[in-house]
């Protein structure tokens, strides 16, 4: 089990951004950002080729702030995403594919997003995935309403 690089006592549920150590909580964000230094980005082995992909694996708190958690959406819902033969099916077209490798190597991802929101086939992707998650979410719901 893992602590935080910062405390040294909790178990840590974020990672930075930048350098991808691992904290517990906002104090502790806030105390380890003034020392942050970036992580050395390995070189490519092939001169033209780009390294877009870390080899460490993520997880959703990566993608998250404590200031958004609200919005986060369980990992078991996440992966009903990877079950819907609708999603496969969209992904199979090049253009989409290229919209979402676009937003993903963007720096600014709000304006990468704003950008995409005006393809249609990008609306039509991220709606498909609300429908997937919210749907779920409902019968969650449904499920501890029974319970009752």
């Amino acid at each position: 089990m893992q602590i935080c690089n910062v405390c040294s006592e909790q178990t840590p549920k974020y990672r930075c951004p930048v350098c991808k150590i691992r904290y517990c909580s906002l104090g502790c964000y806030k105390r380890h950002k003034d020392t942050c230094l970036p992580v050395e980005q390995p070189t490519p082995t092939v001169p033209e080729e780009k390294n877009t992909y870390s080899t460490e694996p993520w997880t959703v708190e990566d993608l998250l702030h404590e200031d958004n958690i609200i919005d986060k959406v369980p990992l078991q819902r996440l992966q009903l995403l990877g079950q819907s033969k609708e999603l496969r099916d969209l992904l199979c077209n090049p253009h989409l594919r290229q919209v979402l490798h676009s937003i993903d190597s963007e720096d600014s991802k709000d304006d990468a997003m704003r950008a995409a929101m005006q393809e249609p086939l990008f609306v039509e992707f991220s709606d498909q995935c609300l429908k997937i998650v919210e749907n779920e979410e409902k019968s969650l719901a449904s499920n501890e309403d029974d319970d009752l």
